[in-house]
This record gives C-alpha cells, structure tokens and sequence, in this order.
C-alpha cells in the first residue's frame, strides 16, 4: 500500500468542522489581539489623564494658594485704611477742638490785643499739634508783627 495523505484518512464532514472550529480559533485571536491592543491604547490614555489631572490639581493648588494670599493682604490693607481713618479723625477731632480754644482766647483777647496772649495761644497749639505728630511749628503773631 502507497501512503494516504491525511486528509484522505479524515471523514470530510470532520475534516470540514475541524477547518470550520480553525476559522473560528483564528478569528477569535485576532479579535482578542486587537482588544489587546485596545487596552493597551486605553492604558496609554489613561496614564496620560492621569499625568493631566495631577498637573491641574497642582495648578489648581497653588491657584488656591494665590488666591489666600491675595485675599490676607487686601483684608490688611482694610485693616490699615480703617486705621489711618481712625487716626484721621481723631486728628480732625484735636484740630476741631483748638480751633474752638483759639476762637475763645481771641474774643477773651480781642483783636489786636495782648501780643504775649497770642504767643501762649500759639504755643499751646504748638504743643498740641506736636503731640499729634507734625514737627512744623507755626509762627507766633509777635513773630508776624515784629517782622
């Protein structure tokens, strides 16, 4: 006897299932190939979301970070003016009250009275307006005459 070939030992309905169940292996690991290679495309993906994300958090963070900063020294500079509003006051306050000592000890005086009177006058508004800071020191009305 001559050697049968393989094929010819197969029953052709078995040889057609096992050709037919080959096609189906094929197809499947292809198709798991290509998920495969989709996942591995989603992963690249998702590594790079995730490098995008934690970039916009830490820009996020020190947005956040900014923002308290900018927020502390806009209360302080508040702090300062209603400060400075107060000091103002209580100056306009001081002014307020020799202007009103000024005005008594000039109808006490009189017009073109005691020149001594008025140099007391001035130096107690001297004093007073030094205590408050300024270090301009206003002329005496004997200073004024005498000139």
């Amino acid at each position: 006897r001559g050697i049968t070939p393989l094929a010819a030992l197969l029953p052709p309905q078995e040889r057609r299932s096992l050709a037919a169940e080959m096609k189906a292996g094929e197809a499947e690991l292809a198709r798991l190939r290509s998920v495969e290679g989709d996942k591995l495309a989603q992963q690249d993906r998702a590594a790079q979301l995730e490098k995008e994300v934690a970039t916009l958090r830490e820009k996020i963070h020190h947005l956040d970070d900014m923002l308290k900063s900018q927020q502390r020294k806009v209360r302080q500079m508040i702090e300062q003016l209603q400060n400075s509003k107060t000091v103002i006051q209580a100056k306009d306050s001081t002014i307020q009250e020799l202007k009103e000592r000024v005005s008594y000890l000039e109808a006490e005086v009189g017009p073109g009275g005691n020149l001594e009177m008025h140099d007391r006058i001035e130096h107690l508004i001297e004093k007073q307006v030094s205590r408050g800071g300024h270090s301009s020191r206003a002329r005496s009305k004997s200073e004024y005459v005498s000139r």
